[in-house]
């Protein structure tokens, strides 16, 4: 099939692009077609129409390798896939414009806001009528989590199969210790969150509704694990220091950990952390809801010569805009009110913003931990006994307990079938890790050496506290940064716990006439490995 050039197509959404693309300026047209601008913003959502082409939403940001003439450019978007794309889909990307716009802008501030509004694009309509600053954009990272379940920690913790589909990678069975065997990996480290300092502060038209750091393993162009999220606190004297909770311990919530384990066995030369700090957030005219980045950060893991960075504190400035955008301020005001002088330079130094973190390696004992989990996966610190468990449980049941390896029969096991959808609701992780260390407490230091009887102990709190409370219709459903919505799940779970301890147990609480649950599905009950399995990627 001989592809349509761009004038010749009769797709409806190609020729609005059309019209728009005929009332903007030369100069802005000129710019697109430039050969130096390389990165481009999705003005449209396209659905790849043959094979070759490349699908992508609308506000994404591609790297454009071929500007043909017949208005067809091959571009790679975030994940490094390539394929053609429709030119008429395209501009040029926030930051270039910025440079070409506002350098020979001579119309009023109203007239800039009107054109953002034109445009449709939030954050551009909020920095030009000065909300939030210039480098702030859509959260690169918030809008991988809403596509799908690739980047969330439930679907790293599914076992993975090796290329050949044929034998897990890695869940290995050692069958004299009578477990699972623990995996080493290239990457085995605890990231400490410490503090950001000088954080802008968005204009009070707008209501902060969380304030948070998401990061994960990048190489410069694909992500390469699970994103993790750290909620950040901060003090209304001092707004523009957020500072995170280490080590949390006891009733603390481990969204506010800021203690992180990270594992992983990629071979990028240039694997390291992406940290994205965000902010989700409520227009107060509109009642709009939206999620930013208000910096981001890369810091390597290996040098030059493949030697691991040095575990110690690293000050890391943050950058405005997308990490596939370079040379951007966070707050390009800064640097214009900054005099010529040194001190003026110093000065400016400090405001800039910056993003305080501790690489810290592992000792002997936390590495045998850790070579227990998935090969690649990044989470709290406070819960890694749990996951621990459930890789246990899932190791007895594909391993140990199967009749043969060609069975595909389902598995029926609650807490396999379940226990992944408790890295995507932090409370229900909390109510587990909570229920575990109330029975801890009471055990004998024999039986805490028993590694078979804590695993079946574990079954049993598992299926008195997180398990019932899953199904439940009183428990609303899970929604990021929703005071109303947060307080009252938690209402609901430290009730049932506390009802669950007093009847030393679930089973007159469910059994109860007050209590109601929602209809029966054997996906509670059956785990089919097949369907849930991580394919090599």
């Amino acid at each position: 099939m001989k592809r349509k050039k761009r004038d010749e197509s009769d797709d409806d959404d190609t020729e609005s692009s059309e019209e728009e693309d005929s009332e903007e300026t030369d100069d802005e047209d000129k710019l697109l077609d430039d050969p130096s601008v390389k990165e481009c913003i999705a003005v449209g959502n396209f659905n790849a129409q043959q094979e070759g082409d490349l699908t992508f939403k609308k506000g994404e940001v591609l790297l454009i390798h071929d500007k043909k003439a017949d208005g067809w450019w091959l571009a790679e978007n975030s994940k490094g896939e390539r394929g053609l794309v429709p030119k008429t889909y395209l501009a040029v990307s926030n930051i270039i414009k910025e440079e070409h716009y506002f350098s020979s802008r001579t119309d009023s501030h109203w007239s800039a806001v009107r054109k953002a509004i034109t445009e449709n694009d939030t954050v551009e309509v909020l920095a030009t009528m000065g909300a939030v600053p210039a480098g702030f954009r859509l959260s690169t990272l918030f809008q991988l989590l809403e596509e799908g379940n690739q980047f969330r920690a439930s679907y790293f913790l599914q076992p993975e199969l090796t290329p050949s589909q044929l034998a897990f990678k890695d869940l290995v069975w050692d069958s004299e210790k009578n477990t699972i065997q623990p995996r080493p990996t290239r990457v085995s480290l605890i990231v400490t969150l410490c503090s950001c300092k000088m954080i802008p502060l968005p204009a009070g038209s707008i209501q902060v509704l969380s304030r948070h750091v998401r990061l994960c393993l990048f190489d410069g162009n694909r992500v390469l694990s699970n994103i993790h999220t750290v909620r950040a606190t901060w003090q209304p004297k001092n707004p523009q220091m957020w500072t995170f909770s280490p080590r949390v311990t006891g009733i603390l919530p481990s969204l506010l950990d800021g203690d992180c384990f990270v594992r992983s066995n990629s071979p990028s030369s240039d694997i390291g952390f992406l940290f994205e700090l965000g902010i989700t957030y409520i227009r107060n005219s509109t009642g709009e809801r939206g999620e930013l980045s208000c910096g981001w950060a890369f810091q390597k893991l290996f040098t030059s010569d493949g030697m691991p960075v040095p575990s110690k504190m690293y000050e890391l400035p943050l950058n405005g805009g997308t990490p596939y955008e370079r040379g951007v301020e966070v707050d390009p005001s800064i640097s214009r009110r900054a005099g010529s002088g040194v001190l003026q330079q110093l000065i400016t130094l400090k405001k800039q913003p910056v993003l305080l973190v501790k690489l810290r390696s592992l000792s002997t004992q936390s590495k045998d931990i850790l070579n227990l989990l998935p090969e690649t996966l990044i989470g709290s610190m406070c819960y890694i006994h749990l996951l621990i468990f459930y890789r246990q449980i899932l190791g007895d049941a594909l391993l140990k307990d199967r009749i043969n390896m060609q069975s595909a029969d389902l598995i029926c096991n609650p807490i396999l079938a379940t226990f992944p959808q408790l890295m995507d609701q932090p409370d229900l992780m909390d109510a587990l890790r909570s229920a575990w260390a109330d029975r801890e407490r009471n055990l004998k230091r024999s039986e805490k050496r028993d590694r078979e009887f804590l695993k079946s102990l574990f079954v049993l709190v598992y299926h008195d506290s997180v398990f019932p409370l899953l199904q439940s219709t009183f428990l609303p459903s899970y929604k990021w940064a929703e005071e109303e919505s947060e307080a009252s799940r938690w209402r609901v779970i430290a009730d049932f716990l506390r009802k669950s301890r007093e009847n030393d147990g679930a089973l007159q609480s469910l059994l109860s006439s007050e209590n109601t649950h929602k209809a029966f599905d054997i996906s509670e009950l059956a785990y089919d490995f097949l369907g849930e399995m991580r394919k090599n990627l």
